[in-house]
């Protein structure tokens, strides 16, 4: 049986018997499944499309957002909070933050900031949280701290930290 491998008619064969099985298997099994894969890939695309145009449908501002990255606007801590935290029903009362100058590493600029919410719902913070992260997508936030107000029922003291790096 080891000798089989020797002999020059064992691949005058085998090659031959798998170049005739190789068409029949492309044809037979990875056409319909790159097709049957194709067709979900479509479907995919058709949902993705309806929920951008629902999306859209609901909050046109979005697009306001895309366009505010192409213009060089400089990000200021005071002025993105308060603008934020006003869209988002907390008064100026409610919150206090301080930042501090940007450092440059490496050729980068980082900014950091400390936000207080000192009382908001969860709803509030939430929406505060996800609208000031998508106005500016080089914002992160570091770390969240949520601490409940005694004896209210949605009323919470929120510490953020903010990284912006530019």
């Amino acid at each position: 049986m080891k000798d089989i491998y020797k002999s020059p008619m064992f691949y005058y064969v085998l090659v031959p018997v798998v170049l005739a099985l190789w068409p029949l298997l492309v044809w037979g099994v990875y056409l319909p499944r790159a097709s049957g894969t194709l067709n979900g890939e479509l479907r995919d695309f058709d949902k993705g499309l309806a929920l951008i145009d629902d999306i859209l449908r609901i909050d046109p501002d979005r697009l306001k957002y895309a366009d505010s990255k192409t213009a060089a606007v400089e990000f200021q801590y005071d002025r993105e909070i308060h603008k934020v935290a006003s869209s988002c029903g907390i008064s100026p009362a409610d919150y206090t933050f301080s930042s501090k100058p940007p450092r440059t590493r490496k050729g980068r600029k980082t900014q950091t900031c400390h936000v207080i919410l000192k009382q908001v719902s969860i709803e509030r913070f939430a929406r505060f949280l996800s609208e000031i992260q998508l106005n500016w997508a080089a914002l992160q936030c570091d770390t969240v701290t949520l601490t409940r107000k005694e004896g209210l029922p949605d009323a919470w003291r929120v510490d953020l930290d903010f990284k912006y790096t530019y």
